[in-house]
């Protein structure tokens, strides 16, 4: 795998590139928007002081001062604004050669800096100010640094006489603005640094965990038993190790069952088969008897019938293993399926003398489940019941509903099984006597009635075996 296509080196670009962006927004957006503010505030402070020193300058108007006391006066105000200060009076001439228009013509009368032959000027923001009456304020530049300048009208009797000009550098805004990309330049430089390792060093883990289970599923695939993996962590990656050691558990399980599945098959399939073969070839003896061969056939019969319920046992224990089959649920009355089912037992119980006791309500108990497959399982028991007990055992099929649950029964009153083997009774391919029979039966059984969101269940007495079915109800279920 290339360098760059690995998760290691992916996540550890991916946690760079994150923090790369992060400082970059900071830097190229965050600090010039800090940059603005301060001077916003700086020109907002300015306008206040500005505000504050214009009584001061009218006084002058009203006392029509000379000269060395209004530069003392603007030099005073100048002091207490923390700001340069010009003072300007203003004249209205007419415009353009045919007079058409007038424009305004500034004059400095003052300046708190007098040393300095130059001072800041804004004419725009002066005629604003004395047509409005009231003070404009922006930036500018003055001797290649950048100023906030106030535009402060100086009014006698109501109306601008003269203009005050404040303007400050912000020389102190841009040295911190300097100062902040400094350390964010440093700071970038760390946290990238640190980005880098740090998402190089949590990437190699993650990827050292996930071609841990790679190299897992790749054994898994060729078929090979592993250890399960440590799970050493309550994150994702550790959630997925803990349900890929579940996985190889049930497929190992799965694995064992195929083949204990396979042997067995094989086993119940290679008897009547070579019954069957041995029957054939000794009806190919022309002088057996008619008698003879009447009982051969009849015990080909048998044999036949077995291999036919032993594959279409096979084949409900496919479907229900690969999920294909389908149940259709709808409301069952099991009173009237249990004697719908008992009577097609007529003949096996006439032939077994076996006396079949029906405790049966008129209706109900009602059942939400598949009608053909709860007959399927009532079948199966009164079968077994029929084939593993002695010949006269009374059998009886009894319904009620007790708590929500519809509840259908089939015990009989035989030998029952033995309390060491009870346990195995569901298990496929177990027959209690060892010799009648697959052993699927009561497998597919229970399988089909946990498919309906019931139970099958084998209820320990004294002689004889009692199995019962619960079924949800059509109210439980709703």
């Amino acid at each position: 795998m290339p360098k760059l296509r690995s998760l290691r080196n992916k996540l550890a670009i991916l946690f760079f590139a994150i923090t790369a962006a992060a400082f970059a927004v900071i830097y190229f957006v965050v600090v010039p928007q800090l940059e603005s503010n301060l001077e916003s505030r700086r020109l907002q402070d300015l306008r206040h002081s500005a505000a504050q020193g214009r009584v001061s300058l009218e006084e002058l108007l009203a006392s029509e001062a000379s000269a060395p006391r209004i530069d003392r006066r603007v030099r005073a105000v100048a002091d207490a604004t923390d700001a340069r200060v010009t003072l300007l009076s203003w004249r209205e001439s007419l415009k353009g050669p045919q007079g058409h228009g007038r424009e305004l013509r500034f004059y400095a009368l003052s300046d708190s800096r007098e040393a300095e032959r130059a001072f800041p000027r804004d004419e725009e923001l002066m005629r604003q100010a004395v047509t409005s009456g009231h003070s404009h304020s922006g930036f500018g530049w003055f001797g290649g640094e950048k100023i906030g300048i106030v535009a402060q009208p100086v009014k006698d009797r109501g109306e601008p006489a003269w203009v005050a000009l404040y303007s400050q550098d912000l020389e102190d805004v841009a040295e911190t603005v300097a100062f902040v990309r400094e350390r964010v330049l440093i700071a970038t430089g760390a946290a990238l640094l640190l980005a880098l390792i740090g998402g190089y060093l949590v990437a190699l883990s993650l990827a050292r965990r996930v071609r841990r289970l790679e190299a897992a599923a790749a054994d898994v695939a060729r078929g090979r038993d592993i250890a399960p993996l440590p799970v050493d962590s309550r994150d994702e990656l550790g959630e997925l190790t803990r349900t890929f050691n579940e996985m190889q558990q049930q497929l190992r399980r799965v694995d064992i069952a195929r083949r204990e599945f396979i042997a067995t098959a094989s086993h119940e399939l290679r008897t009547p088969i070579f019954s069957l073969a041995g029957f054939v070839e000794l009806l190919q003896d022309e002088e057996l008897d008619e008698e003879t061969r009447r009982e051969f056939l009849d015990t080909m019969s048998e044999q036949v019938a077995r291999l036919r319920k032993l594959s279409v046992d096979l084949l409900d224990l496919s479907r229900i293993d690969t999920g294909s089959l389908q149940l259709e649920r709808e409301p069952v009355d099991l009173a009237e399926l249990a004697r719908s089912v008992a009577g097609e037992f007529a003949p096996a119980l006439s032939e077994h003398h076996t006396e079949l006791e029906v405790k049966l309500p008129e209706t109900g108990p009602e059942a939400s489940c598949d009608r053909e497959r709860v007959a399927q399982i009532m079948r199966i028991l009164l079968d077994n019941a029929i084939r593993h007990t002695p010949d006269g055992t009374p059998v009886t099929v009894s319904a009620q509903r007790v708590n929500g649950t519809a509840s259908l029964t089939v015990s009989d009153r035989g030998p029952g099984l033995d309390e060491s083997i009870r346990g195995q009774a569901f298990e496929r391919f177990f027959t209690g006597d060892g010799a009648r029979g697959a052993g699927l039966g009561l497998a597919i059984a229970r399988e089909l009635a946990e498919r309906m969101e019931g139970e099958l269940s084998l209820t320990p007495r004294a002689g004889g075996a009692t199995f019962t079915l619960d079924l949800p109800t059509g109210e439980r279920r709703a």
